[in-house]
C-alpha cells in the first residue's frame, strides 16, 4: 500500500520509536493551538494497524499515556478528545497466541479505553483521513503500521527459492533451496514441513535457535560429521498491554493479569547484559511504577511524516 508507506509510521527500530515519541508529543503541542475542536480531535486520534504483539503493546502504551501523562503535562487539553484505535483484519488479537490470551487482551485494551476493530481492513490513508474496508473514515494525523511484514531478500536468488511474502525456502538445515552454500535464518527463512506448513513464526526465538543450530552444523560439516536438522522449541509467547496487564502462553500453563505482567518484566530484565544494567533498569522501573513518572518529555528530534515526500 503506497499510501501507507508514505504517510504511516513504522516501529521496527530505535530511530522509528524515537520518531513516534516525538510525533505524539508534537500532536499534543499542535492540539493546544488548534483553532477548533474538530482539529483537536484529529490531532488526538491515534490509530494502530495490526493486532499482533507490537500493535497491542503500542495501543496499550498510548492509552496509558492518555490516562497518566496527558492530564498532568497538558492540563489545557480535554483528555476525552484523545482516542486510541487498534485495527485488526483478522477475527481476534494476538492470532499466534491462545484464544484465552486473545480474549483477555481485548478486554484489557477496552478497559483502558482503546477502540478495538476486528475483521476490519485498512484501504487507504492520505495523511489526514484513514479509510477502512467498510467505508468508515477516521480523521487522524498519526497511523502506526504494525501489521504485515515481509522478508528482505537479496537480488539474484532463483525464482523457485522464493516463497510468498518474500521468504526464502530452506531445508531442515536452513540451506536455501537450489544452493549448497547459502543459508537463511529467522523471519526471511521459510522451513516448510508437515508441522510448519507456513514456516516458523517470525519471532526472535526462531532466529536465535536457528543460528545456534546452524553454527553447530557448520562446525560439524567442516569436521566431516553428520549435521542435525533444526527443531524449534517453543518457549512460549507473551505480550504486555499495560500496567499490571499482560498475557503469557507457556506449553504447560496459560495465565494473565498482574502475575503475567511480572513474569514479562522479569524475563525481559534477565535478557539484559550485565548485572549493572539489570539493576539500573530495575530501579528505574520501580521508581516509575510507584511515582507514575517518566523522563523529561522534551521534543529533541522534530518529526513529521511529510518529510517522506
Amino acid at each position: 500500500m503506497e499510501s501507507m508507506a508514505k504517510w504511516a509510521m513504522e516501529l521496527k527500530s530505535i530511530p522509528q520509536a524515537l520518531d513516534l515519541r516525538s510525533n505524539v508529543l508534537q500532536e499534543f503541542e499542535q492540539a493546544i493551538n488548534a483553532v477548533n475542536v474538530n482539529e483537536q480531535k484529529a490531532l488526538l486520534n491515534f490509530v494502530v494497524v495490526g493486532g499482533g504483539p507490537t500493535g497491542v503493546e503500542t495501543a496499550g502504551a498510548l492509552a496509558e499515556f492518555k490516562k497518566h501523562v496527558l492530564p498532568h503535562d497538558y492540563p489545557e487539553l480535554d483528555k476525552s478528545l484523545m482516542h486510541v484505535h487498534l485495527i485488526e483484519a483478522g477475527p481476534r488479537l494476538l492470532p499466534a497466541m491462545s484464544n484465552e490470551a486473545s480474549a483477555k487482551t481485548k478486554e484489557y485494551l477496552e478497559e483502558l479505553g482503546v477502540k478495538v476493530w476486528l475483521n476490519t481492513a485498512v484501504k487507504d490513508f492520505d495523511g489526514k483521513t484513514l479509510t477502512l474496508g467498510d467505508g468508515i473514515l477516521l480523521e487522524t494525523r498519526t497511523v502506526l503500521w504494525s501489521a504485515g511484514v515481509k522478508g528482505s531478500l537479496i537480488d539474484g536468488l532463483k525464482e523457485d527459492a522464493i516463497l510468498r511474502k518474500s521468504r526464502v525456502v530452506v531445508d531442515e538445515h536452513n540451506l536455501v533451496k537450489g544452493y549448497d552454500n547459502i543459508y537463511a535464518l529467522g523471519d526471511v527463512a521459510a522451513m516448510v514441513t508437515d508441522k510448519t506448513p507456513n514456516g516458523h513464526p517470525g519471532v526472535a526465538q526462531v532466529a536465535i535457535q536457528q543460528g545456534d543450530r546452524l553454527g553447530k552444523n557448520m562446525i560439524a560439516r567442516m569436521l566431516g560429521r553428520s549435521q542435525k536438522p533444526f527443531e524449534y522449541k517453543d518457549l512460549g509467547s507473551m505480550a504486555t498491554i499495560g500496567r499490571n496487564r499482560a498475557v503469557v502462553d507457556l506449553s504447560f500453563i496459560k495465565f494473565q493479569g498482574r502475575i503475567a505482567w511480572l513474569v514479562w518484566m522479569f524475563i525481559h530484565l534477565m535478557t539484559l547484559v550485565s548485572f549493572r544494567n539489570r539493576l539500573i533498569v530495575f530501579v528505574n522501573w520501580m521508581w516509575n511504577y510507584f511515582t507514575y513518572e517518566r523522563s523529561i518529555r522534551l521534543i529533541i528530534r522534530p518529526f513529521t511524516t511529510k518529510t517522506k515526500d
